[in-house]
């Protein structure tokens, strides 16, 4: 489709989940949303089709019809809020009853754009500080084994991790991550002081955190494939290790994430394991599993508590970005957490889509 007009922002606020994006984010997306007109009888998707793209229905109606005999029109309600069977491959075929506006933005982009939006606050967050007992607390890579986090990976990985680290030396005034930047390295500080900090709306620099010997920082962006959502920089001379996104990738992301097909997460759920959905919860009423808890991926940290830490939880989202976020953060608490591999969009046919 040739690209034309851009969707109102006020009609683009009004739709479920971008109007949660923070304003970067929305501003984003807002470049990228284009007004479509189909006539009336055109199909816009088809039952069975794999095409990646969140399709909205902005004016008019549309019928959603599959091939077991299945049929609602959609259009005029709160449901039309919402992405048209946002299910991976489609589970109905879209057809416009009559002339309708839809847009439809690429399903990676969107999740991207809201993972990173929900985890904008967890980087500063998950960091654990040290401002007093340093010495006390032993050499930097004593207080790494002792976390949580590399307790799940195995002793054969934290070898090699340490093997693949390269040392950094670093100065007073160094910037070592920057906001806005792509991902590309996760560090763990040897040595010196470093201090987090955030650009606000208004260019005024906001001083977050300090951070000193054995503090990691930086999974956030490689957990997401997103951009840096704060600057670190140093506070005095130091040597930091650096691993490598693909290090990073192999030997921590990967040995704690637990991805489960369809069947072996409901085979979870029959032993007592519960579905959390970190979707918004907006989201969730509109096409949450049923029985399902929902705790948003950026209040996470919050409500952590509130999580039975004797039971196992399979994370859910659309397409298993932000789920993946949810079960590595998890994970670094000692939560039993597992991933539904491929999220809601690739399993149309077992879940409830709620709202039509």
């Amino acid at each position: 489709m040739a690209e034309g007009k851009l969707v109102d922002k006020s009609v683009l606020k009004t739709l479920v989940p971008p109007s949660a994006l923070n304003a970067e984010n929305f501003q984003e997306l807002a470049g990228k949303a284009y007004v479509e007109d189909v006539a009336a009888g055109k199909v816009i998707f088809r039952e069975g089709e794999v095409d990646r793209k969140t399709t909205y229905l902005l004016e008019g109606e549309v019928v959603l019809s599959s091939a077991k005999g299945n049929q609602a029109v959609i259009g005029g309600t709160d449901v039309a809020r919402h992405p048209l069977a946002n299910q991976q491959p489609r589970p109905c075929t879209a057809t416009a009853k009559s002339a309708c506006k839809i847009t439809r933005f690429d399903s990676d982009l969107l999740d991207i754009l809201l993972t990173w939006d929900q985890l904008s606050g967890i980087e500063v967050s998950e960091i654990t500080l040290s401002e007093e007992g340093d010495e006390s607390d032993g050499d930097w890579m004593t207080r790494i084994l002792q976390s949580q986090a590399f307790q799940q990976v195995p002793p054969a990985n934290i070898q090699a991790m340490f093997m693949r680290m390269q040392e950094l030396p670093v100065r007073t005034g160094e910037v070592i991550i920057k906001q806005g930047d792509d991902g590309d390295s996760y560090y763990i500080i040897k040595s010196g002081k470093a201090k987090v900090t955030r650009t606000s709306k208004t260019g005024a620099e906001l001083t977050l955190a300090q951070l000193s010997d054995g503090d990691a920082f930086g999974e956030e962006a490689l957990l997401s494939e997103s951009k840096r959502n704060a600057t670190i920089s140093m506070l005095s001379d130091g040597m930091l290790m650096r691993l490598s996104k693909d290090d990073f990738n192999a030997l921590l992301k990967e040995p704690m994430l637990s991805w489960l097909s369809w069947e072996e997460a409901e085979a979870k759920i029959r032993q007592g394991g519960k579905w959390l959905d970190v979707r918004l919860e907006s989201e969730h009423a509109n096409s949450g599993i049923p029985n399902s808890l929902n705790i948003p991926l950026f209040m996470l940290r919050l409500k952590a508590d509130s999580l039975d830490p004797g039971c196992a939880y399979i994370v859910y989202c659309d397409t298993g970005r932000r789920s993946s976020a949810a079960a590595f953060l998890l994970g670094e608490r000692g939560f039993q957490a597992y991933v539904r591999k491929g999220g809601l969009m690739e399993n149309s046919q077992q879940v409830a889509t709620g709202g039509a």
